[in-house]
């Protein structure tokens, strides 16, 4: 089974399309890492709220995202933007429409 994972992070007031553009540029860098499934950020309601909707084919590809050198860059530089600790949801994929079966 595919892990998952589902976050919330809190921006600084006001900075939550700014933290929106860097969890999109981490999207981008994904894009090479043929282990992260899916990896979707979007907004809602709150609007210094980001949520982040990733799909892995398992924990240990995810654990291991964030070793590359401008991963870890991109993060240090997100960090100023998000206010306190992201709520997580860690997930079993069971499956579903445009994920591998």
């Amino acid at each position: 089974m595919t892990y998952g994972l589902f976050s919330k992070f809190p921006a600084q007031p006001g900075k939550g399309d700014d933290l929106a553009d860097f969890l999109l540029e981490a999207a981008e860098l994904l894009e090479r890492d043929p282990a992260c499934i899916q990896y979707v950020v979007s907004g809602s309601d709150e609007p210094d709220v980001v949520w982040v909707f990733e799909v892995w084919t398992d924990q240990a590809a995810h654990d291991a995202s964030s070793e590359p050198e401008d991963i870890r860059t991109l993060i240090q530089r997100a960090m100023p933007l998000i206010a306190g600790t992201p709520e997580q949801t860690q997930l079993v994929i069971h499956g579903g429409k445009g994920l591998p079966s």
